[in-house]
């Protein structure tokens, strides 16, 4: 009677998601293996703790298969594929039909019926871009090769899941000419009803809610549920419906921070669920039966590793792309994640009026083992080859490297005679001083101004006592603020600002006041609610205009003597956290060291040509610094960070986030870099 029991059976979900993804990446090895592997030792084949067929599991799991096709949907880029539409196309159309046509020859040799075939090769056409964290960390998103390929995304996710919606509706009813075109017709008019109605709708709606994002949250929420309902009432697959819901709404979303949170509730829960939920459908027996055939599981891996290179090899030709785009290219095409295992499970559980399932146990074991080692050679293949691939100079110039605070940029500035202005919000008195020695630093240095900003929480009535005592303490503040910054003979514009929302008072009066930086304290993350709900550092790097500096100063900005900016890539955040650095080595004549690690089998000529590069663009200032360029060779990036910043006083890094389909979370640098760090810090975030 416990193990039927709802909250005994999520329970034991909510203890496998804590416990065993984290496991799982310690060994190198990707955190859904750990759920599968967890499914089927809790599963009829194990413990028997928990049925894929209790209602709890079958819930949960449907909500967590939509959620992940919702989720591909919106981490499409569609100004990546805006950017390179016609060879994005191109290289879709190939990376699409060289698998299907391989997966139906497969499917045909193994006996299978041609709708089995047809939805085998459907399965091989898609892939999961779970290596786009590492083109993003390495700095060549940029590049041609890699930015097709993304685009390229688009075309076969869609062009999947639409064939998945063909076969589904030919495997469960009577098959005729008319009964195909009435599908069809159907399809094509919800996928426009959904795509171009969820974007209006959506669009009008966040125009009219403003900031309100439980609103927003639950709208894009109803959004992915009405096209999933949608799909089932017009008879295809409801992952068809969330997939198109994602990429109905992705324009809408951006990055703000409601796409942040519908991701996380994903990833931290429903995604998880549904991959505990594929490990359960294993059988035991059957799979170690397929796997001692061997033949129809070799096929299909073989089969869509050597049809995606020879999809990538076409490009190749096509487009005049070299050796390293074409490896690249084709590592980022292998992983078969997300659409296929949603499609793959759909089609295991469709059966016909003769209780024929539309594909067997040995197809989806098959599936599983290809999943598995797509998602590890992938990766891997992508960070042998990608960090060889160059960006071309005029993406350089067009991506601008100098930053908001440079003399040279003055796009922002919105009159001749605007002052560089820094905001500095005020709560702390013990830690304020070392903001504002920051803030009162730079802006001298840029000849400009710095504004101390007290928030006061806001009442319904202005008269009450709680705002006048508020108010007082705010002023306090603000005196104590002025009296610092002015020992460093700038000009000082103290401000106070009553709001219900402290993170978006700051970025609000900061855009106020054209601010050409936002200097901030430190606030740790606090665990699951930070996480659910944003701390108000995250709230101001989504809404702020201007970039932000969150600092944990232990000494005085005065006495930094020694400054380390670790640089991985040559990205426009690299650049900006080099310009940062160079201001204040600047101002204290203070040794500044630029440290690159790189993993120990890079080639000697591929870091010398990232450190020529790394000295060109540190040396495009007017400041009088010394750059000097460090290279270590390790493969544990932070704990060399961390050893290397024990004689500086001061290492300034960049807040960058990955996340890659499917929520399977990518370790951030940054975040054990900070935990381990003893030094103080400048963590630098861009404005979106």
């Amino acid at each position: 009677m416990l193990i039927n029991s709802p909250i005994i059976s999520f329970t034991i979900l909510l203890i496998v998601i804590f416990a065993i993804p984290p496991i799982f990446e310690r060994l190198k090895l990707p955190g859904l293996v750990g759920l599968l592997i967890a499914g089927v030792i809790l599963g009829d084949s194990g413990l028997k703790l928990l049925n894929s067929e209790s209602d709890t599991i079958k819930l949960l799991s449907d909500i967590g298969k939509i959620y992940l096709m919702f989720v591909a949907g919106l981490e499409i880029d569609l100004e990546q594929f805006r950017k390179t539409r016609n060879r994005s196309i191109g290289f879709g159309i190939l990376t699409f039909l060289v698998p299907l046509i391989t997966g139906i020859i497969l499917g045909r040799f193994f006996n299978f019926s041609w709708n089995t075939s047809l939805l085998i090769g459907s399965l091989l056409a898609s892939h999961t871009l779970l290596a786009y964290p590492i083109v993003s960390r390495l700095g060549v998103v940029g590049n041609e090769a890699v930015t097709v390929t993304i685009g390229a995304t688009i075309f076969t996710d869609t062009g999947a899941l639409l064939v998945l919606a063909v076969c589904v509706g030919i495997h469960g009813g009577e098959f005729t000419p008319f009964s195909l075109l009435t599908l069809l017709s159907g399809l094509a008019i919800y996928s426009a009803i959904v795509l171009f109605g969820f974007d209006w709708a959506g669009k009008e709606f966040f125009k009219r809610t403003g900031d309100e994002q439980s609103n927003q949250f639950l709208f894009i929420l109803l959004a992915l549920f009405l096209a999933s309902a949608g799909a089932q009432i017009i008879g295809i697959e409801k992952i068809v419906g969330a997939f198109l819901a994602g990429l109905a709404v992705n324009d809408v979303l951006g990055r703000s921070p409601v796409k942040e949170k519908i991701e996380f509730i994903g990833s931290a829960l429903f995604i998880p669920c549904f991959f505990v939920d594929m490990g359960l459908l294993i059988n035991i027996p059957a799979f170690i039966k397929t796997l001692s055939s061997f033949g129809i599981t070799a096929a299909i891996v073989i089969g869509l590793i050597g049809s995606k290179f020879i999809a990538a090899y076409l490009a190749k030709l096509l487009y005049r792309y070299n050796n390293v785009e074409l490896l690249t290219m084709w590592s980022l095409s292998l992983p078969q994640v997300a659409a296929t295992l949603a499609a793959a499970l759909v089609a295991y559980q469709t059966v016909n009026s003769a209780n024929e399932r539309l594909i067997n146990d040995a197809v989806l074991n098959s599936v599983i083992v290809l999943m598995v080692v797509t998602a590890i050679i992938g990766p891997m293949i992508t960070a042998r080859f990608a960090s060889s691939l160059t960006v071309s100079q005029a993406e350089l110039v067009s991506d601008r490297l100098l930053t908001c605070w440079d003399n040279e940029r003055n796009d922002l500035v919105e009159t001749n005679n605007h002052l560089f202005t820094v905001v500095v919000p005020i709560y702390n008195p013990q830690t304020q001083r070392y903001l504002l020695e920051m803030a009162a630093l730079l802006a001298r240095h840029e000849s400009g101004r710095v504004v101390p900003l007290a928030i006061t929480k806001g009442h319904s009535q202005m008269d009450s006592p709680l705002l006048k005592m508020g108010l007082a303490q705010s002023r306090e503040r603000l005196d104590l603020a002025t009296e610092i910054s002015q020992d460093f003979n700038i000009e000082v514009l103290p401000a106070i600002r009553i709001d219900d929302d402290i993170a978006l008072g700051i970025s609000r009066t900061s855009r106020e006041q054209n601010a050409n930086l936002l200097v901030l304290g430190w606030s740790p993350n606090i665990g699951l609610r930070a996480r659910l709900f944003g701390t108000i550092i995250d709230s101001i790097f989504w809404s702020s205009h201007c970039p932000v500096a969150v600092t944990r100063l232990l000494s005085s900005p005065t006495e930094f003597k020694k400054i380390l900016v670790p640089v991985g890539d040559l990205t426009r955040q690299s650049v900006s956290a080099i310009r940062f650095a160079q201001i204040l080595a600047d101002v204290n004549q203070a040794e500044i060291v630029l440290l690159h690690i790189t993993s120990p089998r890079t080639p000697g000529i591929q870091i010398e040509l990232f450190v020529s590069k790394l000295l060109d663009i540190a040396s495009q200032t007017k400041l009088q610094v010394n750059n000097n360029i460090k290279t270590i060779k390790g493969a544990d990036i932070a704990k060399k960070i961390i050893e290397e910043a024990v004689n500086f006083d001061l290492v300034v890094l960049r807040s960058v986030r990955y996340r890659t389909t499917g929520g399977v979370a990518v370790s951030e640098v940054t975040t054990e870099v900070i935990k381990g760090l003893k030094t103080s810090i400048v963590l630098l975030g861009e404005p979106n």
